[in-house]
């Protein structure tokens, strides 16, 4: 890979917009926000984990702990695709659309994935992610 190289994972759910998983610069790996999408779905196909909607779009059935655990492995999807790996992440930014209601929750999930490795992290709520996700990681790796 040159300085300067575009990645995409074919692992990984398809961006919802114009742009690369990651980027790579020098030996660092920069990843696009990341939601818990499974991998083959897009924009107009829900495809996340512990989430239904009704024709409306009102919630079914709800599982932000099923939604962290899918976030963190389309993480490592883009991680390994890009030729990192989880234990070089070094910062993760944090969104969730409700932090009152999911931040005991994903705290608890993210204390079970960094045991070892733990990146400098900041958390922020936000009002709401292009697509029905309740959560979403951006982050900085590094590539040996």
């Amino acid at each position: 890979m040159s300085d300067n190289t575009k990645i995409n994972a074919s692992s990984a759910p398809k961006p919802v917009g114009s742009y690369p998983h990651a980027r790579k610069v020098g030996n660092l790996l920069f990843l696009s926000g990341v939601g818990p999408r499974t991998a083959g779905s897009d924009a107009n196909d829900s495809g996340v984990p512990g989430l239904k909607l009704d024709h409306n779009g009102n919630f079914l059935e709800f599982d932000f702990e099923a939604q962290c655990r899918s976030v963190f492995d389309n993480v490592r999807a883009v991680l390994e695709a890009s030729g990192s790996k989880w234990e070089n992440l070094v910062d993760v930014t944090v969104f969730l659309v409700n932090m009152k209601r999911d931040f005991a929750t994903y705290n608890r999930v993210y204390a079970e994935y960094f045991k070892d490795a733990q990146p400098c992290r900041t958390t922020v709520e936000i009002n709401s992610l292009p697509t029905p996700i309740a959560i979403e990681l951006k982050c900085i790796a590094t590539i040996e």
